[in-house]
């Protein structure tokens, strides 16, 4: 028996406004998670351990690199119940599993950071490197076995009237993890021994200072522990009874969903040449807008001289400035302007705020550098609530969870590539100037520049073209089945 028909004989229920905001605490959860990952670990092990910029950024980047994984768990979600469930025991599963292994993570970016400093860059640290970059993937794969199933439930537990306000809602929800991480994680690192004099060691024979790695951990180590363990409350709060109770996959593939296989649902995924050109603008548009992930933090720390609780306060701005584009966009700018014009707004206006982030560096001034992410995450909210409705009007439900394993994977590989590329162009940027705001700028500046190109992709989406075309695959793939 399906989920959808333990209500066989009565309508299923609307999904209520609560339960949209309890499905957004899973989004919460995953936030908070970036924060640590990206903004945390980042920090540290560029700014206060010393790790050359693309070493960390491709270490860290390479839980990204397994995306092709969330299309095999997307298609396990459609075909494969896990504790009596298409999506819900595959969100807590990979919850857990997430969670356990950022702890891992850091645990290992000590042991990179003292072989680095007894050794060098030698065969320990090497290894150490390879280590983290190894745990990264092994936390990517656990991310996708909980996150892609989680989108394709939003899927199955909407309608097209409804949608909409749920993905604004549950992406809202994201950002408002970034900004409540920020706030908690900078307070709990809020603390003279792990910034500054206070933490650096003279070494006297070599006449230079390292940092008291040992200090550093008993700042960190508690935030590693104290935060994962409220996002697996919140994945486990977040979806609690909603599959049982509001989806509608098993009605909508027929009560066949066991028999779409994977190479089936690959079929109706490549019918449409819109699922290639769709999947290359997510490529550029994701690739454009995360680059600084990688150096946001160490800009902060050695353009502006913050401490890590201050640089981490960052992205309670650019937070706070996406969720209030998410929210304003979905009610006041996309019913006016469609979904695709507006995303194209939000790219030119997000290309336009990385002026203001040179210019704040330039300036050495805090309050320019901050007004320039909040302005940013505004761009990056209307993108985002664009962006995402779109995404799921190129989505068959027949094969959600394919089809979101799909755009999963787009995303993934351009943040990842974004992560090493930010990286990358720093360490390029640093050869090439003395002056680290140029060096800085130069990530900023290509950033803009793929904005723009991403406009010129966007506009060549055609999501009728879409839909037609995978309806007719649907209908071959699912005739061919029953002729044998």
């Amino acid at each position: 028996m399906t989920v959808s028909e333990s209500m066989a004989g009565s309508p299923l229920p609307k999904l209520p406004l609560v339960t949209m905001f309890r499905l957004g605490l899973f989004q919460m959860g995953l936030g908070i998670m970036s924060l640590l990952t990206l903004g945390v670990l980042n920090r540290v092990l560029i700014d206060e351990l010393a790790v050359l910029p693309w070493v960390a950024a491709t270490a860290i980047a390479m839980y990204q690199f397994v995306s092709p994984f969330k299309v095999w768990c997307g298609q396990l979600s459609d075909s494969q119940r896990l504790w009596g469930y298409h999506r819900t025991g595959y969100v807590w599963l990979g919850a857990l599993g997430f969670t356990i292994l950022s702890f891992i993570a850091l645990q290992v970016v000590w042991q990179l950071g003292l072989s680095l400093q007894n050794n060098g860059w030698g065969a320990l640290t090497i290894f150490w490197s390879i280590v983290l970059g190894a745990v990264f993937a092994a936390y990517g794969v656990t991310l996708s076995l909980s996150s892609t199933p989680f989108a394709a439930l939003l899927v199955d537990v909407s309608d097209e009237d409804n949608r909409s306000k749920l993905v604004g809602i549950v992406w809202s929800m994201l950002m408002v993890g970034i900004v409540v991480g920020a706030i908690v994680s900078s307070r709990l690192l809020n603390t003279p021994e792990i910034c500054g004099p206070a933490l650096l060691n003279a070494d006297a024979l070599l006449v230079k200072k390292t940092v008291d790695i040992a200090q550093l951990q008993r700042g960190i180590n508690p935030v590693f522990i104290i935060m994962p363990a409220i996002v697996v409350f919140l994945a486990w709060l977040a979806t609690v009874g909603v599959e049982k109770k509001y989806s509608r996959f098993g009605d909508r593939s027929g009560g066949r969903e066991d028999e779409i296989t994977l190479g089936q649902a690959l079929k109706v995924l490549t019918a449409s040449r819109q699922t290639a050109i769709f999947f290359g603008f997510l490529l550029l548009l994701t690739l454009s807008l995360f680059m600084q992930d990688a150096v946001l933090e160490p800009y902060g720390g050695e353009v502006f001289n913050l401490c890590i609780s201050e640089t981490t306060q960052l992205n309670a701005f650019f937070g706070m400035g996406t969720l209030l584009g998410i929210g304003s966009t979905g009610f006041f700018v996309v019913p006016r302007l469609g979904k695709q014009r507006t995303t194209s707004l939000g790219c030119a206006l997000a290309a336009l705020c990385f002026s203001l982030l040179i210019l704040a560096g330039f300036q050495q001034n805090v309050t320019l550098l901050k007004s320039g992410l909040l302005f940013f995450g505004l761009a990056s909210g209307m993108i985002t609530a664009g962006a995402t409705s779109l995404m799921l009007d190129l989505t068959a439900v027949e094969t959600a969870g394919t089809f979101i394993g799909a755009w999963g994977l787009a995303q993934s590989i351009s943040r990842g590539l974004a992560t090493v590329a930010g990286g990358t162009v720093l360490n390029i940027g640093k050869a090439l100037f003395a002056n680290a705001v140029l060096a800085y700028g130069l990530v900023f500046a290509l950033q803009a520049l793929g904005l723009i190109l991403s406009i010129f992709l966007l506009n060549k989406v055609n999501v009728r073209e879409f839909q037609d075309n995978a309806k007719t695959a649907i209908a071959t793939v699912m005739a061919g089945d029953l002729d044998g």
